[in-house]
């Protein structure tokens, strides 16, 4: 079969690479889904190489490597908006909700919105992290994500395995079942550190090491968490996963807000990496992480919505800019924080904390072709005299004009080129019908803790 070869001309290119490289006017090449060249367009040839090739004029516009959603639960869009001012949602309202009326179904088409809205947004590679993930795979895979599908277990039980034991297997068999696949992987993703055991927590992580896969689990994210860990072990949740052996290179810990400095040496020292979920964690009132000092340590940080329950938006364009202003507020230090650093937190650091650098995350020769093009023809996009500021503190999602991954063009003209998103959405709202939402809030808004 003749390879395709494509050339994206005329654009700010965003490497991400070590040297920081910018080359404005600049090309990307690449031929199926492997990048072959980038450069300044004084260097691009236009010999019979190129006679074949698909040009795309990026006008000017950024191109950037496709963004990485470290940390989120995309069957979780039917429940987006309901119970945002609750003082604790996750108990009252959305577990038992999930037992009530998730299945197989509802978990693909949630999957295949969320997927969607993620691609519209430059969002090229996503660690999901939720129920039934076979289901969940199937429509990453289908709507062209790279992405891991991280099949929960939980000790009392969840909406599709009572017993955990059998959602290890069915995780396994996850992993199994993607070994060889281009773009999708699987691991078994214990819920967190309070809702499994340590028995739970050591299988789970002795499977994903096994298959080199990433362990992923909420950690130092709720109050009544670091509660029950000083009062019953006198230690922090962090330190406790140190003390069973489960804090190593494949852990990716979420949240992470409630640290002290032991842990932030801790995580170094067993090369953890962390997801940060700024814009859900400051909505719930659960405070900042303390990303300076795992910064200054050299530790994998990467940007996380978590899901569209939570954080209500799955892309990551709103993270970079919360996590700079928030953190420069923090840090009482405008300087703090600079876009650059933001940047890469949402494209070369996130595949590093998922051990994908040597995949995706920046625009090299020789990685797969994921990347966004940003058009810099709306108004809020003039003028760019820096496009990491301009990414960080003027871009958001409509600005995102064309998506590929692994070379396959998934947005064009900021639409979706394979999939229709009214028919995706059609499909979600008539499984939605099945079960009133609305009024399962009410119900149980007086039960409010």
């Amino acid at each position: 079969m003749k390879s395709v070869r494509t050339v994206i001309v005329n654009a700010t290119v965003v490497t991400m690479n070590q040297k920081g490289e910018i080359y404005n006017p600049g090309f990307v090449m690449f031929e199926d889904d492997v990048i072959t060249m980038t450069g300044e367009m004084k260097d691009l040839k236009e010999d019979a190489s190129l006679a074949d090739a698909t040009r795309l004029d990026a006008r000017n516009a950024i191109v950037m490597p496709g963004m990485i959603n470290l940390h989120t639960h995309m069957g979780m869009i039917p429940f987006r908006g309901l119970g945002d001012d609750c003082k604790d949602r996750l108990r009252v309202f959305l577990i038992p909700m999930e037992q009530k009326s998730m299945d197989e179904e509802l978990v693909y088409l949630s999957t295949r919105y969320a997927a969607a809205e993620m691609l519209l947004s430059g969002v090229t590679t996503v660690m999901d992290m939720y129920y039934y993930e076979e289901e969940a795979a199937k429509a990453m895979d289908e709507m062209g994500l790279r992405a891991i599908a991280g099949q929960t277990v939980m000790d009392e039980g969840a909406c599709d395995f009572e017993d955990p034991s059998e959602a290890i297997a069915y995780g396994e068999n996850l992993i199994k079942k993607y070994k060889n696949h281009p773009r999708i992987t699987a691991c078994i993703a214990p819920h967190g550190t309070t809702t499994c055991s340590p028995d739970l927590l050591k299988e789970a992580y002795r499977i994903d090491s096994f298959y080199k896969v990433p362990f992923t689990l909420h950690t130092a994210e709720m109050d009544y968490e670091m509660e029950y860990f000083e009062k019953e072990k006198n230690m922090t949740p962090v330190s406790f996963l140190n003390s069973i052996g489960v804090l190593g290179k494949e852990t990716l810990a979420a949240h992470c807000i409630h640290m002290t400095e032991e842990d932030l040496d801790l995580l170094k020292e067993n090369n953890a990496s962390v997801a940060h979920c700024i814009g859900s964690n400051t909505k719930a009132a659960k405070g900042v992480a303390p990303v300076s000092g795992m910064n200054q340590r050299g530790i994998a940080v990467g940007l996380g919505t978590d899901g569209p329950a939570s954080g209500n938006t799955l892309d990551i364009l709103t993270q970079m800019k919360l996590c700079a202003d928030f953190h420069k507020n923090e840090t009482k230090d405008r300087s703090a924080f600079p876009a650059k650093d933001i940047v890469e937190m949402a494209t070369i650091r996130g595949a590093k904390a998922l051990g994908l650098d040597g995949i995706t995350g920046s625009l090299e020769p020789g990685k797969q072709a994921d990347l966004v093009v940003i058009e810099t023809d709306s108004a809020n996009m003039f003028p760019v005299y820096d496009p990491y500021s301009a990414l960080v503190y003027s871009a958001n999602p409509s600005n995102v004009d064309t998506v590929y991954v692994a070379g396959e063009c998934l947005v064009e003209g900021k639409r979706l080129k394979k999939s229709n998103m009214e028919e995706i959405r059609k499909c979600l709202l008539n499984k939605m019908k099945q079960t009133d939402f609305g009024k399962y809030m009410e119900l149980n808004r007086d039960l409010d803790l």
